[in-house]
This record gives C-alpha cells, sequence and structure tokens, in this order.
C-alpha cells in the first residue's frame, strides 16, 4: 500500500429518512448472517459475515454472492443518465498517445508507449534518441481480456537483454522472463513467486539479483500471508531450483529484502524492511572480494537510508536521521572503525521544503523537494555545494526520472492537474530540458483554473487543498473530493484524462492533502496514524465544511472518493459524518480493521495502523472500522463500493463484509451497493477498457446523486 482525497452554519443537520424518500427503494440479494463473536479484551465483536473473506475461486456460496450483488449493481448502473455520454467521452479523451520515461541503456533507449486506446502500454526500443522505435514487448497479444500487462522491466546495461515481470489478472505475484534484444528471442529462463521485488542485473550480464517469497500453500495463492522473503541470483540459462541464495532472516519471517546494484557494478545493497514504514536496515555485499560476505551498515530498523550513489567505497544516503524532512549524507565503507561514520552533505532544509528523492546524475546530486505539494529541483556538487535550480515548466509534480552517475543525459516527466504529463530529456551539464515527447489530449488547459487553499482542520491545523474546475464555473457546483492520508504517501498535482470528463461537465475536483501523508515529513505522517488516526479522518471532514462554507459545492452537492488507504478514509468518515456528503466510492477500501493483518500483505500495515492483537492499538482500530461502526436510523449517502476479485492486496473480502453490512443496516433508501471487477486487482495493469467502463459508472453515479447533469462535450 505504500511508496502509484466542528459544524458550521451551512452545514445542514443529518436529514430525517423522510426527506430522502424520492429515492426509490433498492431490494438487495440475501446475504446470510452467521453466529460469529469473537471477544476481545472484554469486548464482544460481531462478524456475521466472516465467511464472505472466502476466495470467490473456490468458495461456491461467495460466488454465488459475488454474482447476485454484480447483477443487483449492474441493473442499477444502467439506468443511471449520462453514463454512456460519459464513457463515450472517455474514449474520446483516453485516446491521445502516452510515452513512459525512456531508460538509456548500451547506447539504446527503452521507453513505454500507448497508441490510446491500447488496453496495454507496449515496450519499444530506440537505437538512438532520434531513431524509429521497434516493439519489444507487446503484452495486448498475452490475453484476449488484455487483463495481462506488463510490469517491471530491466534492461541489462549493455542493452543486449531485458528482463520483465508479467502480471496476469492485476495480481501482485509476478512471473520473470527474459527478452534477447537483437533479435526479440524469448530466453528459457522462468522465475516464479516474485512479489514486492526489485531487478537487479550484473554489470556483465550473467545475470540477476531478485526477491522472492515461498511458495504458498495450495488454493491461498491470493490470501495467505507473505513472509520470508529472501534474496536470489538467477544464473541466466539455469533452472530457478539452482537459484543461489544471497540473503536471508529466518529468525525474523516477516522482514522484507530487496537488492540493488551500484552503477558501478561492484556493490549489491539489500535494503531489509518490516512494514510500510521508512525504516531499513541496510546491508552491503562488496561482490569484488574473494568472498563477499554481507555486512549491515545501518541497524536497527530505525531510519529511512535510500542509496543517492557512489564513488568507489563512498556512498551518499537520503535519510530521515536527525532530519524528519531529509537530509543527504556520505559514509566511506572503507574506514575502519565500529560504526560508519556518516557526513552531512546536504542538510535538512531550514524552509520546511521535504526531500523527496535524490540521484547522481552526470557528477551533480540532483534532488526533487516537495515546497508546499508542489516539486522543486534543486542541484548540488557532490560536496553538497548548491549549483542553482531546475527550471520546471510550471507548477506540478516531477513524477519519475532516469539517469546515470556519468552521463549528463537524463529524462524526467512533468505533470499538474491540467498539464498532461510530458517527457523531457535534461542535460546536467548544460542544465536545460527540453521536450522528448508531449502528449495531446482532447481539451484545452487554459480553460481550466487550478488553486491551491488552505484550510483549518478541527484542531486547527493548517491543511492544504488543491481545487480544479472550469474558469466558467464560479458559483457552488457538484464536487468530487478525493485524499489518501496515509503511509507516508505524498498526493501530488497530476494530470488524469478521466477527471477531465468530470471537470468539463462543470464538477469541481478537490484533493485535499491530510495528515498521514508525507507532504511535510515525518510529523504530518505520525500526525495521522496509529493513535492519531483520527486527525485523518478530521481534516477530510473538515476538508469538505470548508468546501461548503465557501460556497465552492452546494449543500447536497458533494462526493467523496479514495482508494486502498482511502477507501479506508471514505468508509471510516461516511460512518462518522453521513449527513455531509451526497455519495461515497470508496474503493479497493481496508474496512475490516480488526483482521486486516491476517491477509497476503495486510500484516505490513501494522507500521501505519496498529496491531489488532494490542489492547491499546484494538480500541482505536475499533471506533473508527468502516465494516463495525455503520450505525443504523440514520441516512446515509448513495455508496458505491469498489473491488476486484484478483485484489490480493487488500483482498475484495473487506468490501464484501462492509457492503452487506451497509445493505443490511437501517441507513435510509439511497442505494448502497458493490461494483466487483473481475479479472482486476488493486490497480496496477487494469486494462483501458476496463478503466473507461468503470469511471463511467462511478461518474455517472457521482453525478446522480451530487446533481450534475450529463451533457455532450462538443
Amino acid at each position: 500500500m505504500r511508496r502509484a482525497m466542528p459544524l458550521i452554519a451551512l452545514v445542514l443537520s443529518a436529514p430525517a429518512l423522510a426527506q430522502t424518500s424520492k429515492a426509490p427503494t433498492m431490494t438487495y440479494p440475501a446475504t446470510p448472517r452467521v453466529d460469529q463473536v469473537d471477544e476481545q479484551f472484554g469486548v464482544k465483536v460481531s462478524d456475521p459475515y466472516r465467511w464472505l473473506e472466502n476466495d470467490v475461486r473456490t468458495d461456491a456460496k461467495v460466488k454465488a454472492w459475488v454474482d447476485a450483488q454484480t447483477a443487483t449493481t449492474s441493473a442499477y448502473l444502467a439506468t443511471l443518465p449520462g453514463r454512456d455520454l460519459l464513457a463515450a467521452r472517455l474514449k474520446t479523451l483516453l485516446d491521445y498517445e502516452r510515452f513512459g520515461v525512456p531508460v538509456k541503456k548500451g547506447g539504446r533507449y527503452f521507453y513505454t508507449h500507448n497508441a490510446g486506446l491500447q488496453n496495454q502500454a507496449v515496450l519499444f526500443v530506440r537505437d538512438s534518441l532520434t531513431g524509429t522505435g521497434r516493439v519489444l514487448i507487446d503484452p495486448n497479444t498475452w490475453s484476449k481480456d488484455g487483463a495481462t500487462a506488463l510490469s517491471e522491466w530491466v534492461p541489462s546495461e549493455d542493452g543486449g537483454k531485458l528482463l520483465y515481470g508479467v502480471q496476469d489478472g492485476g495480481t501482485d505475484w509476478r512471473t520473470l522472463r527474459i527478452l534477447d534484444v537483437a533479435n526479440g528471442t524469448l530466453l528459457p529462463d522462468t522465475i516464479e513467486w516474485v512479489k514486492f521485488s526489485g531487478l537487479a542485473w550484473a554489470k556483465d550480464g550473467s545475470g540477476f539479483y531478485y526477491s522472492r517469497f515461498p511458495a504458498p500453500p495450495s488454493g491461498e495463492k491470493f490470501q495467505a500471508l507473505n513472509e520470508n522473503q529472501k534474496v536470489y541470483f538467477h544464473a541466466l540459462g539455469t533452472p530457478q531450483t539452482s537459484d543461489r541464495l544471497i540473503y536471508e532472516t529466518p529468525d525474523h519471517p516477516k522482514r522484507g529484502h530487496g537488492a540493488q546494484l551500484t552503477e558501478d557494478g561492484k556493490w549489491l545493497v539489500i535494503t531489509t524492511t518490516e512494514g510500510t514504514d521508512n525504516r531499513y536496515e541496510i546491508t552491503v555485499i562488496d561482490l569484488t572480494a574473494p568472498k563477499p560476505t554481507p555486512r549491515t551498515i545501518f541497524k536497527g530498523l530505525e531510519n529511512e537510508w535510500t542509496l543517492v550513489g557512489n564513488q568507489g567505497g563512498n556512498f551518499y544516503w537520503s535519510t530521515n536521521k536527525d532530519a524528519p524532512r531529509l537530509r543527504i549524507v556520505s559514509t566511506n565503507l572503507f574506514a575502519r572503525s565500529a560504526e560508519v561514520p556518516i557526513h552531512e552533505v546536504v542538510p535538512e532544509d531550514k524552509g520546511g521544503a521535504v526531500l523527496e528523492s535524490a540521484s547522481i546524475l552526470g557528477g551533480k546530486i540532483v534532488a526533487d523537494y516537495l515546497v508546499d505539494v508542489k516539486s522543486e529541483v534543486r542541484r548540488y556538487g557532490l560536496d553538497g555545494t548548491p549549483t542553482g535550480k531546475v527550471a520546471l515548466p510550471g507548477i506540478g509534480a516531477v513524477v519519475g526520472g532516469s539517469g546515470t552517475q556519468g552521463d549528463s543525459e537524463a529524462f524526467y516527466a512533468f505533470t499538474s492537474f491540467a498539464t498532461p504529463t510530458t517527457i523531457y530529456r535534461y542535460d546536467v551539464k548544460t542544465d536545460t530540458s527540453t521536450i522528448w515527447a508531449q502528449p495531446k489530449v482532447a481539451f484545452d488547459p487554459a480553460a481550466y483554473a487550478v488553486e491551491q487553499r488552505f484550510y483549518a482542520s478541527k484542531d486547527g491545523t493548517r491543511v492544504p487543498m488543491f481545487v480544479v474546475r472550469r474558469k466558467d464555473v464560479a458559483g457552488p457546483a457538484p464536487t468530487l473530493l478525493y485524499a489518501y492520508g496515509g503511509f507516508n504517501i505524498s498526493v501530488t498535482p497530476a494530470f488524469s484524462a478521466t477527471r477531465i470528463a468530470w471537470l468539463e461537465q462543470g464538477g469541481v475536483l478537490a484533493v485535499a492533502n491530510i495528515r498521514g501523508g508525507g507532504e511535510y515529513g515525518k510529523a504530518w505522517h505520525d500526525g495521522g496514524r496509529l493513535a492519531n488516526k483520527q486527525n485523518v479522518f478530521d481534516d477530510f471532514i473538515a476538508a469538505g465544511e470548508y468546501l461548503k462554507a465557501q460556497g465552492i459545492t452546494s449543500k447536497d452537492g458533494l462526493a467523496i472518493q479514495g482508494g486502498s488507504n482511502g477507501g479506508l478514509l471514505v468508509g471510516a468518515v461516511t460512518n462518522q459524518r453521513p449527513d455531509l456528503f451526497a455519495a461515497a466510492m470508496p474503493a479497493v477500501g481496508v474496512m475490516d480493521m480488526l483482521r486486516f493483518d491476517r491477509f497476503t500483505a495486510g500484516r505490513y500495515w501494522v507500521d501505519d495502523y496498529g496491531y489488532p492483537s494490542k489492547e491499546a492499538d484494538f480500541r482505536a482500530l475499533y471506533a473508527y472500522s468502516p465494516y463495525h461502526n455503520i450505525k443504523g436510523g440514520r441516512a446515509y449517502p448513495a455508496i458505491l463500493a469498489e473491488t476486484a476479485d484478483t485484489d490480493d492486496r487488500v483482498v475484495p473480502g473487506h468490501s464484501f463484509k462492509y457492503a452487506a453490512a451497509l445493505q443490511a443496516a437501517d441507513i435510509g433508501p439511497k442505494p448502497h451497493l458493490i461494483r466487483i471487477e473481475t479479472r482486476a486487482g488493486h490497480g496496477s495493469g487494469k486494462p483501458t477498457d476496463k478503466v473507461i467502463a468503470e469511471t463511467a459508472d462511478v461518474w455517472a453515479f457521482a453525478a446522480k446523486w451530487t446533481g450534475l447533469a450529463i451533457k455532450p462535450v462538443e
């Protein structure tokens, strides 16, 4: 889930049920209840829909329930005005060329490209910067439904081979394959049970380093806990069973390990984690030594240590050690001392900016900072001497980059709410950027206004929020409020063609940068997790109240949306303030906060949520868990929960149980539905046709309940 939204005078009190009688009463499929009650710390916790946690692939009863819910939801969505118009418009908006940031290896340039409506992006290679691209991998040929995707990919140092992952149906599991770049031949090597892994070629191209888990028990591929991750080396031309074990921690099965190679190919750097926090142990292996041996240089899982680059044994790191907003330091791994000495290179910014990432490019340190949630890229010498800022195209975010320590040619992507993601070539030596690929989308960016506002949360905390709308939309208008609020993830400005379909109809988009994210460093994250999680919900509720008080949206015009941890957010605030929202769309949400750590990757999330097995954490979790806090006798907004059958990050049982509880509760006649996608997962790898269909459904649902009239766009 880590590193991809007090009452005031204008807010009405909760309406009586009679006031919502214009909505026809929904009839939902019957959901059997079971007598399941667990006692924790003297509290009896009812879980009548526990059986819906079972895998839809293997449990016929769950499959029948899913089919019945899908039929009910589909029938309702088919009645929504404007859905077909939205689908047609989304198809037009998404029909534009999209490029990924190129990666240069061996003089070749590798990049992804989608011609417009292809379900999956295609991987291309050029033999020169301006040469003609040729197709290396077209995942659109891999499955009839377009749901098998190309995931991670890494060219070898000489550009002669390509290591890549195959993602089927949205799962987090990957199958690794290798392609000969020159002739397109697929090598026989196949690697299974890879998940949450870095990929690193040996310098000589003889093989690669990767991380994998043990094969899960039969029938539990999509639900079993992920533990005992290990780092291996695979030599080309050998079976996976012969892969050499590089690093493991059998005494600590919950620890995960990822490996990366320094650019000189001499050092393997292994980053060890145990949860989602940026608290790492760093182990290095000198591959030039007669007997390469792991050496842990940063112990204790206390701080973030992210490799910036190295010059021989002198390593540069970005770290939050003694710097909550991060700084850059260096260490000499050849120093003869009990502890590796740390030397500050670039100190923590005194003005409040947060260091997001840093790399050594062309002999310079290039660092991306967040300044009030907007990117600012700064340059430094290797001794930390400031050498200026990189001129960016405007106010927005740098969202990706590639380059090497010895080459002055680098690439980055820039985006904003009304600026389609554009790829730039950056010359480090001359400090100049030129456009490498700029998309043309069927909309006019000049017609839209983007502003950043700040509002006060319940405890007085100043929270930023972006507001995006057509320039001619001046009065209260139907508004979509989005946030995430967790896991130190910053929600920065980004272009979305699907959101344009909402905005051009006269709707407003508001993105609140609530606590729990990383927008202002460690304090901002800490302020919205564990015992402080209620601050996240308060920040979001305050954003809704602000939008109404400022006349941006009307009293019945606010819809809310969030995914994953943001789905939890939407579920929680809907329970706490159902009167504030007209519609709620929680996607792939963590809805049962007492059992999240029992499935797949859920056990990682205790860093943000706490341990359900510990009393203090249990009581905090139980107080806001969406599934456990649905209260009858109040009118809830219209709700469209979303999940997918192959989501093995946040298993669909979360949303299944949540939807069943909503439908059984006395919460008014507005629809409380669940949309269940097939052959899809937590979000990545979703084919374009599924994105169009899903977005048309969600926008039409939000439009129906906020009063947004959908009209043809000329």
